[in-house]
């Protein structure tokens, strides 16, 4: 199985950039998992609220494979353990999906086309992240949630 986490717009911290970049390499060691940047909109200051939401869908579902299981981070999705999550991600490898991918939003998150795609949300919290955060998060969860599944010493109970 690979892991892709599709995000919109780069990060503009390169301390949060480090931190990702520490992750994806450690992720590496357990299993396929691809970091995939779509670019920022470009003159979103002549689009409103709505459209942006509808392009960066546009984006973001081209992205998107029949086959492929597609998980949206969002505030409203169903909230997990570290433990859980590592349950969840080892579910997800013995159904046998080729493609799992999870995906950040923009600013104003996602466009309905999107909602009605996702096969599910999950939610890192109840608080509210920068979308710079939620990457860092994300990624250093699913090395925890790995290394769970495989008994190390990373995390602690």
């Amino acid at each position: 199985m690979t892991i892709r986490f599709l995000v919109i717009g780069k990060t503009d911290s390169s301390e949060i950039t480090s931190i990702i970049d520490n992750y994806l390499n450690r992720i590496k060691h357990y299993i396929r998992f691809e970091y995939d940047i779509i670019p920022d909109i470009k003159n979103v200051k002549n689009l409103s609220e709505a459209q942006q939401k509808e392009k960066e869908g546009e984006l973001i579902l081209s992205k998107i494979a029949n086959g492929d299981h597609f998980i949206l981070l969002d505030e409203r999705g169903k909230k997990y353990s570290s433990i859980g999550y590592s349950e969840l991600l080892q579910k997800k490898m013995n159904s046998g999906i080729k493609n799992l991918i999870f995906v950040v939003g923009g600013p104003y998150g996602f466009s309905e086309s999107v909602y009605q795609r996702a096969d599910g949300k999950v939610s890192l919290s109840d608080m509210t992240f920068s979308h710079q955060m939620i990457r860092m998060f994300f990624v250093e969860q699913t090395y925890r949630a790995l290394t769970i599944l495989r008994n190390e010493p990373y995390h602690h109970q």
